[in-house]
């Protein structure tokens, strides 16, 4: 059975921010991105895609590795929602966590294509003790 183009695309993105690769062939230019509420951001956070690129490079700085395991995959047209498990590895400590210590979560992630990339991405990000 063939997968979703798009889900491929979610997939790859996802691998390539767990690497700490670039990200900027997956996203638009015009991209916005809802952190809803969670324990990191407790009033949530919108970001374009300057914002994107700089929550990312401050990820890659704060965590010395991370892991993006797809649980769950759906897709229709341009739309794909993804059940995800976050793991990652602080290389600083944050708050009370020590560095060293490994972080979960579990994630939805809903993201909205245009012209083959992502435009839209909102996370409901649930983080573990």
């Amino acid at each position: 059975m063939q997968r979703h183009p798009n889900i491929d695309i979610a997939v790859r993105y996802h691998e390539a921010v767990a690497r700490g690769e670039s990200i900027e062939p997956y996203l638009h230019e015009d991209i916005v991105h809802h952190e809803l509420p969670n324990a990191l951001f407790p009033d949530g956070v919108v970001r374009d895609l300057d914002g994107v690129r700089e929550a990312s490079e401050k990820g890659a700085k704060t965590v010395s590795e991370q892991r993006f395991e797809v649980r769950n995959a759906v897709a229709a047209g341009d739309q794909v929602a993804l059940e995800v498990l976050w793991t990652g590895t602080l290389a600083i400590p944050v708050g009370a966590l020590p560095a060293g210590h490994t972080m979960r979560a579990h994630l939805a992630v809903f993201l909205e294509f245009r012209d083959g990339r992502i435009i839209a991405q909102r996370n409901y990000d649930c983080y573990e003790r």
